[in-house]
């Protein structure tokens, strides 16, 4: 059960993203990005708030901002880190999704080569990941990926 007081308010944030409420949620994450140091920030924090804003985001060239700051933050987590936030998910965990929304993020660009390759990073790494809730919902995103490449080649 998660137990860090900021990554539960990122927690929020994500819930009026989901809510709908788009413009609302990035005003949330902006404000929560300056309170955590930004770049300078717990990389736990960092991941995760760039992880949301990333989905928050009208415009694809920022969401790819925000993606590419979310990996650039998970390489510097540990798992000591993670279970003092009481995380469940090891830190390997993050990857299969970050690198998902990056290879997204790409073919919506027309960088097919990089999307494929955050594919392949993401395939590469999905193993650690259970087959509960989470797990799938990765991995369906996963198939509909590399499907929507296979349309684009």
């Amino acid at each position: 059960m998660v137990t860090d007081p900021t990554l539960l308010r990122i927690g929020e944030a994500v819930q009026l993203n989901h809510s709908g409420d788009r413009e609302a949620a990035r005003l949330r994450f902006a404000e929560l990005w300056d309170e955590i140091g930004g770049e300078q920030g717990d990389p736990l924090h960092r991941c995760t708030l760039a992880h949301a804003m990333a989905d928050a985001q009208d415009d694809v060239r920022e969401e790819l901002l925000w993606d590419r700051r979310a990996l650039a933050a998970a390489g510097l987590i540990t798992e000591e880190r993670v279970a003092e936030a009481g995380v469940a998910l090891p830190v390997a965990g993050l990857y299969p999704s970050l690198h998902l929304n990056l290879s997204e993020c790409y073919r919506k660009l027309g960088d097919l080569d990089r999307a494929r390759e955050h594919l392949r990073h993401a395939e590469d790494t999905i193993g650690v990941l259970g087959d509960d809730e989470y797990g799938r919902l990765i991995r369906s995103g996963l198939e509909k990926i590399a499907a929507d490449l296979r349309k684009g080649e």
